[in-house]
């Protein structure tokens, strides 16, 4: 298992993963390149979600020699994944080649950059859209946004999250990138999200950008600036 705890968050450390996100933090690459990486990305997330936190049970199987006994995976059917529109839609399309039976929720969110960001570095959060499935007892919840900054986004989002559901089998957050700053926030309002990320980043900058960080993950896969 390529999980590790690192107190504030869970830190995903797959080879490919590492491998994968250096790619996506190089200036040089250019959109299609880059929105490729994140739907790779995704899908070696969602892989190291099934073989990190996810049981097995046995089962007989029927070869066409003998009978013999199996394993599956649990609940890999009961996952819901949650796309923090934009940059999150190749994020989420990788983590789809894990969980292709997933259900899957909207939310548009976006923090405004004009207002900036206040001494407590926070952004004010707008939602435009949210269109959630129904979430069960049984479920998985993933919340995946590329980029987790200061925390504020995904705290609204989350809110919205569980206005509508409060009874699920787990929820993760999943980023690429993550700054100290949007652990520590996001973790202590949502104690019970386990955090998920390829990276923890060195700081925020004046901007509320991570640095070293990888730019701004929608401008990059969608080429708007």
């Amino acid at each position: 298992m390529t999980i590790e705890d690192r107190d504030n968050a869970y830190l995903i450390t797959h080879a490919l993963a590492k491998d994968t996100l250096s790619r996506l933090r190089d200036v040089e690459t250019e959109q299609v390149a880059f929105r490729k990486g994140l739907v790779k990305l995704g899908r070696v997330c969602g892989y190291e979600i099934i073989d990190g936190a996810m049981e097995t049970e046995y089962v007989p199987v029927e070869t066409p020699l003998a009978e013999t006994t199996g394993e599956r995976v649990k609940g890999v059917d009961d996952v819901v994944i949650i796309n923090v529109l934009r940059a999150a839609t190749p994020f989420v399309e990788g983590l789809l080649k894990a969980f292709p039976r997933a259900k899957q929720g909207v939310i548009s969110a976006g923090r405004d950059e004009a207002a900036g960001m206040d001494a407590d570095g926070e952004f004010p959060i707008t939602i435009d859209y949210v269109k959630l499935p129904a979430i069960r007892e049984t479920d998985t919840v993933i919340v995946a946004d590329p980029m987790l900054a200061t925390g504020s986004t995904m705290c609204a989002v989350l809110e919205h999250i569980l206005a509508e559901a409060t009874e699920f089998e787990d929820l993760f957050v999943l980023a690429a990138v993550s700054a100290p700053d949007g652990l520590v926030r996001v973790g202590d309002a949502f104690p019970d999200a386990d955090l998920l990320t390829v990276a923890i980043d060195d700081y925020l900058d004046d901007d509320g950008y991570i640095v070293p960080g990888l730019g701004d993950a929608g401008d990059r896969a969608f080429r708007t600036t």
